[in-house]
């Protein structure tokens, strides 16, 4: 189908949507990030043209357009040990922190988990870990992955993953260790990684105090899509699940400085993290 145009009232329309509906911001010059995504929909739904779907949007609470319309928007790029930094702090400086407090359960938590790349990639960490420091963390790590996107939850929750998506940061040795050929082209994660993790639906507008507390919190790359107003609450808000001494990770560009004064800046040899004060 080509892509339709889409006037500026209609895109207006669809800006003020997005941001009450999961936060997005979208500049004023996206027009066609938004038709390129959203021109597949209208088939689907059957809409004629775009500015009519965004009418509907306006008019009627349909949940499923809804739903399809925030996962068509959400980018949902992530790969196996992003950035790489995050991960090799946990392995050289946060597990043993964690283990020498003898807590009973770490619990860590992927905030924008997409497809699972980022949780799994923190459980393959702390297996190398465990297999270099045999009997230091005598604790057990539980991993939860939340996402705005059900679509991706889904993939991450089967825990296969295709020859595309597993070239994207994994190396041979980490993949011949923790994943099971499937004989189909397909790659699944091993059962002593995935019991570690569990996912689960969230938009990081609704309350999330249900999740419970955490030592580490995964946010990365995901503030750099709100308003100051909504990085404030949230990064607030995730100050309260976090326990005395907790540590969040925020994407290489992103800070909590002007918008949140609860944490402080901790520079570690493999790079910068934020503590809870």
């Amino acid at each position: 189908m080509t892509q339709q145009a889409l006037s500026k009232q209609d895109y207006e329309s669809f800006r003020v949507f997005l941001e009450e509906a999961c936060g997005i911001v979208l500049g004023e010059n996206k027009h066609y990030l938004v038709t390129s995504r959203l021109t597949r929909l209208l088939d689907e739904f059957n809409f004629s043209s775009l500015g009519g779907m965004i009418e509907k949007l306006k008019v009627a609470n349909n949940s499923d357009l809804k739903g399809k319309i925030i996962d068509a928007m959400t980018t949902n790029e992530t790969s196996w040990f992003r950035d790489k930094y995050p991960f090799q702090m946990l392995y050289n400086e946060l597990f043993t922190e964690f283990a020498n407090k003898k807590s009973p359960r770490m619990r860590i938590w992927s905030s924008a988990s997409s497809s699972g790349q980022e949780a799994y990639s923190i459980s393959m960490t702390f297996s190398e870990y465990q297999a270099k420091n045999p009997g230091k963390f005598n604790g057990s790590l539980e991993i939860v992955g939340t996402d705005i996107s059900p679509t991706v939850l889904k993939l991450a929750k089967e825990a296969k993953y295709d020859e595309l998506s597993i070239v994207r940061g994994l190396e041979s040795h980490r993949l011949k260790a923790h994943f099971t050929d499937e004989g189909d082209g397909g790659y699944k994660v091993k059962p002593e990684l995935s019991q570690r993790c569990r996912f689960s639906e969230l938009n990081l507008l609704n309350n999330y105090s249900v999740l419970g507390k955490f030592d580490i919190i995964f946010c990365r790359n995901v503030l750099i899509y709100f308003s100051a107003e909504i990085k404030t609450d949230i990064l607030t808000r995730m100050s309260k699940l976090l326990n005395p001494g907790g540590y969040i990770f925020l994407g290489g560009s992103e800070s909590p400085t002007g918008y949140c004064n609860l944490f402080e800046m901790v520079k570690m040899k493999d790079g910068v993290v934020y503590r809870l004060k």
